[in-house]
């Protein structure tokens, strides 16, 4: 990192244009490696060249039909909460919610929880409200974002409002946040 960039003061828009990047970048990387298995599949003989592959991908396996994902929950945050600026304990719950939406342990690079775990960081050191990432700005469009989805359920909103509690200064939660609506679409879910 040059001394020019160690003094230059962050604001939203490199933040935003870094994750643009690295999604522009990840792009860039799961297009090569599609390629690079098509030439392996070619070359073994397990479909001929000029052949359409007729095998139908399924996006989100564990999403049922009927039913609230997380990533949907997430959105609807956005609705409910958007223009709230992201704080350390909205970027918990997302951390959370990715975490059980996806089955991994670990943040994906330039995922809705890196990007709201940035934000939480850059509203740290901003002043004014109105230059604040709030939620609306992290989490638009989550439910793509996210590599694989599944249907809220108790245990994901306990999580997730669990989480959000822990990273509060009061351990309370925010009445239309992050936690709210992954427990809305849980209630809703589970009603069905």
């Amino acid at each position: 990192m040059s001394e020019e960039q160690l003094q230059k003061p962050i604001n939203c828009a490199d933040v935003k244009g870094e994750a643009e990047k690295i999604s522009t970048t990840e792009r860039g990387i799961k297009a090569a490696e599609d390629k690079e298995k098509s030439v392996v599949a070619e070359a073994s003989g397990k479909q001929a060249e000029g052949e359409v592959n007729q095998k139908k991908v399924v996006a989100n396996p564990l999403k049922s039909e009927g039913t609230i994902t997380i990533g949907e929950a997430l959105e609807a945050a956005v609705l409910t909460a958007g223009n709230k600026p992201v704080e350390w304990s909205d970027a918990a719950a997302i951390q959370a919610a990715e975490v059980r939406a996806t089955g991994r342990t670990n943040i994906m690079p330039g995922g809705v929880a890196a990007s709201a775990q940035s934000a939480a960081t850059l509203n740290a050191r901003v002043g004014s409200d109105d230059t604040k990432t709030t939620l609306a700005d992290v989490l638009t469009g989550a439910s793509s974002k996210l590599p694989s989805d599944k249907a809220a359920t108790r245990k994901d909103a306990e999580g997730v409002t669990g989480a959000e509690m822990r990273n509060d200064p009061h351990l309370t939660t925010y009445p239309t946040g992050v936690a709210a609506s992954v427990a809305a679409a849980a209630r809703i879910n589970q009603s069905k």
